[in-house]
């Protein structure tokens, strides 16, 4: 018998909390609830849950603690679902370790897919002891990690050592929004200048070098404010 996948929903409005229960259990999910931050820490020890929902406006400790202290012991899927729009809302709460995150109102088949990319993502990262094993593949793009190379349909596309560095790293966290700042520390040390120009300059370079269409990118694409996003891996479907 397959075992259910298992949400942990930190959620104070009872009316949003209600809704997340009754839609992912219709989906068959198995689904725990908690209304303060405090409980829903206690719950992910005890529950034991593949992927979290948190609010971050708790009536306790805000959200972002939530994020800060789970990251402290544990690689947990987390999906900060939000009223907040602020740009720097965002970035601060996928700094904080969060790894997806959705605003206020949403749509059922949204908040299941990003549920599915979030688990299946998690579960890459668990089977994989060394995450960079498997090459990535998506559409025509390939990138071997093993062998340092990025192929599209087949011929080798040559990069700078930061522009792969770059490539490399949103190609291991498919489907997740990397935020600027993140890629910036990754990528040029954690005393870089905290300036997207950089970034920026050498994203358009790789873009014209992968994209058929660079004003309308199919594999890296741009989330305004936050960061880049890769097109998910075909090996996580």
């Amino acid at each position: 018998m397959t075992q259910k996948v298992s949400v942990l929903i930190i959620e104070d409005e009872k009316s949003i909390r209600d809704f997340m229960v009754k839609t992912l259990t219709s989906h068959e999910y198995k689904v725990s609830s908690a209304a303060t931050g405090k409980e829903g820490l206690a719950m992910m020890t005890s529950a034991l849950p593949d992927v979290v929902l948190l609010d971050l406006g708790l009536p306790d400790i805000d959200g972002i603690d939530v994020i800060k202290k789970t990251r402290e012991w544990s690689s947990l899927p987390i999906i900060v679902i939000s009223a907040r729009t602020q740009e720097k809302e965002k970035v601060t709460a996928l700094d904080a370790g969060a790894d997806d995150y959705i605003t206020k109102p949403f749509g059922t088949f949204e908040l299941l897919a990003r549920i599915r990319t979030a688990i299946r993502h998690n579960n890459k990262i668990a089977n994989d002891q060394v995450n960079a094993i498997r090459p990535y593949s998506a559409g025509d793009l390939v990138v071997d990690f093993d062998k340092r190379l990025v192929l599209l349909k087949g011929e080798e596309i040559h990069l700078t050592r930061v522009e792969y560095k770059i490539v490399s790293m949103l190609a291991q966290n498919s489907g997740k929004v990397i935020t600027y700042s993140t890629l910036i520390e990754q990528v040029w040390g954690p005393y870089a200048d905290d300036n997207n120009r950089i970034l920026r300059v050498n994203m358009a370079n790789i873009r014209r070098k992968i994209e058929e269409n660079p004003g309308e990118p199919k594999y890296i694409f741009t989330e305004l404010g936050i960061g880049y996003r890769m097109l998910e891996d075909e090996n996580l479907a």
